[in-house]
């Protein structure tokens, strides 16, 4: 007995030792990091500006990989059951807490299959609107809304998303209606609020403020509690619906299972990478604002935003499948 208990000890400690090696030799070999979103949109951008600069803080390739669909649910899926060897990130956004409470089955749970690793920025988003549409305040559009004898159509980068959330808020509180129009990424719903196919979009800044500040579309309000620096005139929608907040942030996970030293080196070079002031200046640029965070501080954060999300569902009356 004493001696199978003692092969059995030194084969615990063999594979700790082997473990331990393999994680700290990480990583040996290109990472993929999955974005649950299509290219082009807000998350898809701070995942390319995360991937080339943690990249070159890790020394290898990180490779995006954009897998909409299912609101975020079915990239996150694929990440949250792909192999915990760090060799497979998420970056995802808000969305992932709202969809706790929206979807009864999202293909995994958020809670005891991804491990979160940092929150890296939070983002406002502005309702804009179509140049076509005759309003230039927020109580304009809800009269304009109100009044409308043909469909108000708004889009959203899919069920779920804060762009969809926000929205359906917007209808509760100002008591109109419009009809949604879900998208496989946020780029894909402005391009047709640009060509006039859709009317409005609580779209996120970093998305939108090119065209703003070009003309090509107007903003009436902005989501979050105060007004933004970058656009300083830009009133929020609190001012007219008192009580009305969305804010939008991203964060980065791994599977569950991932060894700790992987995590704790991930985290270490995304908080390094976020804070380098090129960064922070492009992100700053976007109107977004780094957080990066650590694991500890995110999974107190996200347990947060899922009991948060849940009563803006509620309140919103948003409910899927």
């Amino acid at each position: 007995m004493r001696r199978r208990a003692c092969l059995a000890g030194l084969a615990i400690a063999a594979f700790a030792a082997t473990s331990g090696a393999h994680a700290g030799a990480w990583p040996e070999r290109p990472i993929t990091l999955v974005v649950p979103f299509a290219a082009g949109g807000s998350t898809d951008v701070t995942a390319r500006l995360l991937a080339e600069k943690l990249g070159a803080e890790l020394g290898q390739t990180i490779i995006v990989d954009n897998r909409s669909g299912a609101g975020s649910n079915l990239g996150s899926a694929f990440a949250a059951k792909s192999a915990p060897d760090g060799y497979t990130l998420l970056l995802a956004t808000s969305t992932l807490a709202a969809n706790v409470s929206i979807y009864k089955r999202m293909g995994f749970d958020l809670r005891k299959d991804l491990i979160p690793v940092s929150q890296l920025t939070t983002i406002p988003n502005v309702l804009t609107i179509n140049n076509n549409v005759p309003a230039k305040t927020v109580p304009e559009f809800i009269a304009y809304v109100g009044s409308s004898k043909g469909a108000v159509n708004y889009g959203s980068s899919g069920n779920g998303a804060s762009q969809h959330l926000a929205a359906e808020l917007f209808k509760k509180m100002a008591k109109v209606d419009m009809a949604h129009v879900p998208y496989r990424g946020g780029a894909l719903a402005n391009n047709d609020l640009i060509g006039g196919q859709i009317q409005v979009v609580f779209a996120p800044l970093i998305e939108v403020l090119p065209y703003i500040q070009a003309g090509t579309l107007r903003s009436l309000a902005v989501t979050t509690k105060d007004r933004i620096r970058l656009l300083p005139d830009l009133p929020t929608m609190n001012e007219t619906l008192p009580g009305f907040e969305v804010v939008l942030w991203n964060g980065l996970f791994v599977p569950t299972g991932t060894p700790q030293p992987i995590v704790d080196r991930l985290a270490a070079a995304t908080q390094k990478t976020m804070a380098d002031p090129a960064v922070q200046k492009q992100v700053n640029e976007q109107g977004s604002t780094v957080v990066a965070s650590s694991p500890g501080d995110f999974k107190s954060y996200l347990d947060d935003e899922i009991q948060k999300w849940s009563e803006l569902v509620k309140l919103s009356g948003v409910s899927l499948d």
